[in-house]
């Protein structure tokens, strides 16, 4: 089974919806391993841009950033504050204080390039370091320097990443995927494609992830036997 997930790092969301995703998808193998049943999950990460018009190389602080988009200082704080809380609530510890909103078309770059066959990280570990390293480490995650920093410490040669960077590849790529998500109707992230069939939008819960999950995974045990 495929579980295709268009995010974007700097979506807050998207963070918390990985946690909760993660939690029900748990569920739904512990019950299929109890069960004796064999069904392999596939969880692939897709690019999404919040802000595609964000200035390379440029970073600057976040909560500037939703003043601006959300209608001043105030409105900001009370926005990041319920997103803090509601991140506290699945283990994450978000500083959005110190974040650096900035152009994240590089950072989708690396994550493509963990889930390419010789990739020593996994694509998972890599969205996720990224996205730490954004919601927690106040890091600029458009700098290349900082992403292959990043990329280091999970598993990656740094060289080869910076070197990654400073080529293109990747980029047509990333760009073809981005063109999907808009041919594809997915206006809004996270959303989650199970077998190209169903779609979930939003950090649900997990039972709601779960309930997914299980269905495709009945159907797919009813047409193995």
């Amino acid at each position: 089974m495929t579980v295709e997930v268009w995010s974007d790092v700097v979506c807050p969301w998207c963070y918390i919806g990985k946690r909760k995703f993660a939690s029900g998808l748990a569920q739904v193998e512990a019950e299929l391993t109890d069960a004796g049943l064999d069904v392999d999950f596939e969880v692939s990460y897709h690019p999404y841009q919040l802000d595609p018009t964000a200035s390379p190389g440029a970073a600057g602080p976040v909560i500037d950033a939703y003043a601006k988009k959300f209608g001043g200082p105030e409105r900001a704080a009370a926005i990041i504050a319920n997103v803090s809380e509601r991140a506290a609530e699945v283990g994450l510890d978000f500083r959005m204080d110190r974040a650096l909103r900035a152009n994240t078309l590089l950072a989708h770059r690396v994550i493509w390039l963990a889930a390419e066959p010789d990739s020593p990280v996994a694509q998972d570990v890599m969205k996720e370091r990224l996205l730490k390293a954004y919601f927690h480490d106040g890091l600029n995650i458009g700098d290349p320097d900082v992403l292959a920093d990043c990329a280091a410490e999970i598993g990656f040669d740094r060289d080869q990443v910076y070197e990654f960077l400073s080529s293109e590849r990747g980029t047509d790529e990333v760009r073809a995927e981005l063109e999907v998500a808009s041919d594809n109707g997915i206006t809004a992230v996270p959303t989650y494609v199970v077998n190209g069939r169903w779609a979930i939008p939003g950090a649900q819960e997990p039972e709601t992830f779960a309930q997914v999950l299980r269905k495709m995974a009945d159907q797919a045990v009813a047409e193995q036997a």
